[in-house]
């Protein structure tokens, strides 16, 4: 199943937000495409989508593999082996959503009430990139993203240029504007984000780039929210 967001929206409603799983990688410390590493039994895709579906919101899967059609709405990377900025194009090309969020494959353990929170602050504050930030440490994903950074972005891909985080700089100044960073610490103190399986927050954003990680993921492994549905979703 192959389209846009707003083609596939049910009933022609176009959302204000869609969710977008990256999965354009070429996953060469793993050896093998992230999307299909399973986790507590579970494809790590199954993980990504079930984040943002826990979140409640519309979810597409961007990459080059066909197969990933089989569990979301596919969009085609733009250059599948360019990097995240690629995928994070071709989504912002593919909808008519004035807000985008992101999140990478390869972390499972990102709790759904962040993204949620994240959201609501981007609309709060009308920022065009909001990130979260752990210890001062600004992280790349989970993203959320103004359609409108697209042009900027764009000629940060053609110019070779791939860093995301970069990037979401470079797009969010063109719009006399900066990323808008939002330390994790601040949302757990107001209680913004509840994580049902009391992971400290370091391990949220940890990605599994390697077989090894997987096996240190699983001796952790919490039973994650919606893993019955999306397996319900493709059987």
């Amino acid at each position: 199943m192959t389209g846009t967001p707003d083609s596939l929206a049910p009933d022609g409603v176009k959302p204000d937000v869609a969710g977008f799983v990256l999965s354009g990688g070429r996953s060469s410390r793993m050896g093998r495409d992230k999307a299909f590493v399973q986790l507590g039994g579970q494809h790590l895709i199954l993980h990504a989508l079930g984040v943002l579906r826990a979140a409640r919101l519309p979810v597409f899967v961007v990459g080059g593999s066909p197969a990933l059609a089989n569990y979301a709405p596919l969009i085609p990377d733009r250059e599948t082996g360019r990097g995240p900025l690629s995928g994070i194009c071709a989504a912002l090309s593919s909808t008519y959503s004035p807000w985008a969020v992101f999140l990478p494959v390869d972390l499972p353990f990102v709790p759904p009430s962040l993204v949620r929170a994240l959201l609501q602050h981007a609309y709060g504050t009308g920022l065009p990139v909001t990130v979260p930030s752990l210890h001062g440490f600004a992280q790349t994903f989970p993203a959320v993203v103004l359609r409108a950074v697209l042009p900027a972005l764009l000629a940060q891909l053609d110019a070779d240029r791939r860093a995301c985080f970069a990037g979401f700089q470079v797009a969010a100044a063109a719009l006399d504007h900066r990323v808008s960073i939002v330390p994790v610490e601040n949302l757990l103190q107001t209680g913004s984000i509840e994580d049902p399986f009391d992971l400290p927050p370091f391990r949220w954003f940890l990605n599994l780039n390697t077989e090894s990680d997987v096996r240190r993921a699983e001796a952790q492994l919490p039973a994650f929210p919606g893993a019955a549905e999306n397996r319900a979703s493709i059987a």
